[in-house]
């Protein structure tokens, strides 16, 4: 059986060689295209959307301040008293926390985290599951839904803007997600937007990962249909 120890070394080795020639989106890159879909996101909520929960911040927060010298970025403190980072043409004077509840823009807008989440929770809801969800980038469990004697526990990535962005939060979905596997009776799945990109990851993991980890995958459309895969 796959232990954590294999799982890691396989997410690390599924990553594309390609991604470190001359065409690899810099990290100034990456977080200007997350900030144009989730904007005022801390420096840690860019870590953990970009590289995972374990990776430290500190690239992050050093990019940050450079783009704010340079004029790309605005940092501010939010409602919520952390500092949150913005766009400089996306600023309005009262731009609100988009983290105390669901972000309501990436809902109407195109798939963000905030968004594929509510379609789960909708779609679980009416399956009469009792769904709690970490709404933005909060440290927890994504989406942590019970039935009866069931769970189910699920890891959730949003669109992202950029092809490398993507493989990133494959990966990183992989990685959080085996780090929370301690229920033996719990079922587990990563969600992702329903972009071909994603079904082509997915393709790529291989299929004894998939039967020993026991991990499902459910892809979310812009209507909010759900696929769920095995």
């Amino acid at each position: 059986m796959l232990n954590f120890e294999s799982c890691a070394i396989l997410i690390k080795a599924y990553k594309n060689p390609k991604r470190k020639g001359k065409n690899m989106n810099t990290l100034s890159d990456r977080i200007i295209g997350l900030l144009q879909n989730e904007s005022g996101l801390t420096d840690r909520e860019i870590t953990d959307a970009l590289d995972g929960h374990s990776a430290p911040q500190q690239p992050v927060n050093q990019m940050c301040h450079r783009l704010k010298n340079k004029g790309v970025l605005i940092r501010r403190q939010r409602t919520d008293g952390l500092i949150g980072n913005y766009l400089a043409s996306n600023v309005t004077p009262n731009t609100p926390n988009p983290h105390a509840q669901p972000n309501q823009k990436a809902i109407v807008g195109q798939l963000s985290e905030d968004r594929v989440k509510k379609f789960i929770e909708k779609w679980l809801t009416q399956q009469r599951w009792h769904v709690e969800v970490s709404w933005g980038h909060r440290q927890g469990i994504d989406i942590d839904a019970r039935q009866r004697n069931k769970r189910w526990v699920i890891e959730v990535k949003g669109e992202g803007s950029l092809s490398a962005m993507r493989v990133n939060y494959f990966l990183s979905a992989l990685g959080e997600l085996l780090q929370r596997m301690d229920d033996p009776n719990a079922q587990y799945s990563i969600a992702f937007p329903d972009l071909q990109q994603f079904h082509n990851l997915w393709t790529r993991f291989p299929d004894l990962a998939k039967s020993r980890t026991g991990i499902s995958v459910l892809f979310i459309d812009e209507n909010g249909q759900i696929t769920h895969l095995h």
